[in-house]
């Protein structure tokens, strides 16, 4: 299994950035994905989560709004839609396999599968 995360840079504040990752793994389709990230010093926190069926994205409080995560079952990839950025959303960004599809369980203890990371750095 191979998560490659791609798309970081640096940006200024109230730019875009789509992040992607492209995953090699069996069936991408039905597999719950999601993001996480990570600044320096402080956890890898959940940002958000796809279920393989067409249910309801999940998105962290913080990025409601701004950010949005898609999927294209047909390339095996997913992305990262990431608008109105704030200095805050500086981190490192990972892609990820979650193990249940229920949003109780997005957690980073239920990531079966993680992708490299990909740094994106807002500044003000």
């Amino acid at each position: 299994v191979q998560l490659q995360a791609s798309g970081g840079g640096l940006v200024q504040a109230g730019d875009s950035l789509r992040l992607s990752c492209a995953a090699s793994i069996r069936h991408f389709s039905s597999s719950t994905l999601g993001w996480f990230r990570q600044a320096p010093g402080k956890e890898r926190d959940f940002v958000a989560g796809m279920p393989g069926r067409r249910e309801n994205i999940y998105y962290a409080e913080s990025v409601k709004g701004r950010f949005t995560a898609s999927r294209d079952n047909a390339k095996n990839t997913m992305y990262l839609q990431m608008n109105n950025l704030e200095p805050e959303d500086s981190a490192v960004y990972y892609c990820a396999v979650f193990r249940y599809s229920n949003n109780n369980y997005y957690t980073r203890q239920y990531v079966d599968y993680w992708g490299q990371g990909t740094l994106v750095t807002v500044s003000s």
